[in-house]
């Protein structure tokens, strides 16, 4: 069976522009902006078919496709796909104390060192076990051949690397911003990236 998957990043929250970490602890609004570009996503993509809606259970992921939900399509939210936990870092906003933790945990996962936590937060290889048992239970869906999936930045550049065989620990080289789109065909076993960082949707605003 072919699946299509259309992965997208949530909208900006005020505390993305003002560079406070949010991760899976924080459950923060779309600001304005966020709001804009959720809308310039729907109307890019309000005619694609779509089987089923996946959100994580964070309210800017739900609120990001809130118009594909208002048409009546299936929707699903999923702890597999909430963001990564940033521990104590969480609602903190991003000092030099901060930038330099951070500066050394992705650099440890950058080395392959994929256990490196922050302190009471998540590695990348225990989002990982999350992820996949999310990602389980969509290919399990039989009736689902095309669903979109509004995640996070950290974990979704972390799921394309797992998905498409590429280390985790090169999970960087995926660029990423806000509403940001990745398509991924399911197929034998084998998931493959056929729409790369799309955010054609995104030129206007």
């Amino acid at each position: 069976m072919k699946k299509t998957f259309y992965f997208i990043r949530h909208g900006q929250t005020d505390l993305n522009s003002k560079g406070i970490v949010q991760g899976r602890g924080v459950n923060s609004p779309l600001n304005e902006m966020g709001q804009r570009q959720a809308k310039a996503f729907y109307e890019a993509f309000k005619d694609v078919p779509f089987d089923k809606v996946y959100t994580s259970t964070l309210l800017r992921t739900k609120q990001t496709v809130s118009e594909f939900l208002d048409l009546g399509i299936p929707s699903e939210e999923l702890e597999g796909l909430d963001e990564i936990s940033w521990g104590i870092y969480e609602g903190k906003e991003q000092d030099e104390t901060i930038m330099s933790g951070f500066g050394e945990v992705v650099s440890a996962w950058r080395n392959n060192e994929l256990d490196v936590r922050i302190e009471n937060g998540e590695s990348p290889n225990e989002l990982v076990a999350r992820q996949k048992q999310a990602i389980n239970h969509m290919l399990k869906q039989t009736d689902e051949e095309l669903v979109l999936v509004c995640m996070h930045g950290r974990a979704l550049r972390i799921m394309l690397c797992h998905l498409t065989g590429v280390p985790v620990n090169l999970m960087d080289d995926f660029p990423h911003t806000n509403t940001a789109l990745y398509v991924l065909e399911y197929q034998k076993g084998l998931f493959t990236i056929t729409d790369h960082y799309n955010v054609k949707h995104l030129e206007n605003l």
